[in-house]
């Protein structure tokens, strides 16, 4: 009796590891997938690391810059953060929205800014380390949506190791 528990486990640990390695090696990583679906939008810079900041001194700031590769204009629609600890503001043409926040925790209403083909704006992105508290050090890692209408999300990543 116990050899045939033994041999069944043995192979639902065999189905399982087998089923793991399958699902991994004909996977594309979300990014990629990103880019492949989405080619209305892009960016030299899709992620970037602040390195490691401290709570103590406050909010960092980077800024991406994205393009309309369409020869079509592309109307952003909405953008978001991923955490209520970060911020998102979009300059284009002169003019600035935002900031936005998190959905739930921060304004994502409806923006309805045009760039025409091969047109710039930029996103300047703020972080405030201190926004968890205590409890919120260590590798982080956040993500800015820009949404259009009808493609998929366009993401900007950042990360950073927060100490005290």
């Amino acid at each position: 009796m116990n050899s045939k528990i033994l041999v069944s486990v043995v192979v639902s640990v065999a189905a399982l590891g087998a089923l793991v390695w399958f699902a991994q090696s004909t996977s594309t990583p979300v990014n990629e997938q990103r880019a492949q679906v989405n080619s209305a939008l892009a960016a030299e810079e899709t992620s970037y690391d602040f390195g490691t900041i401290s709570m103590a001194e406050g909010p960092v700031r980077h800024t991406f810059t994205i393009r309309n590769s369409q020869s079509a204009p592309f109307r952003v629609a909405k953008l978001y953060t991923s955490c209520m600890c970060t911020t998102a503001l979009l300059s284009l043409g002169g003019r600035q929205f935002g900031p936005y926040g998190m959905p739930g925790h921060g304004g994502i209403g409806g923006i309805g800014a045009e760039l025409a083909p091969d047109e710039t704006a930029s996103i300047e992105v703020v972080f405030d380390p201190a926004a968890h508290g205590p409890a919120g050090v260590g590798k982080i890692e956040r993500v800015v949506v820009v949404e259009g209408e009808s493609v998929a999300p366009f993401e900007l990543r950042f990360s950073a190791v927060v100490t005290p």
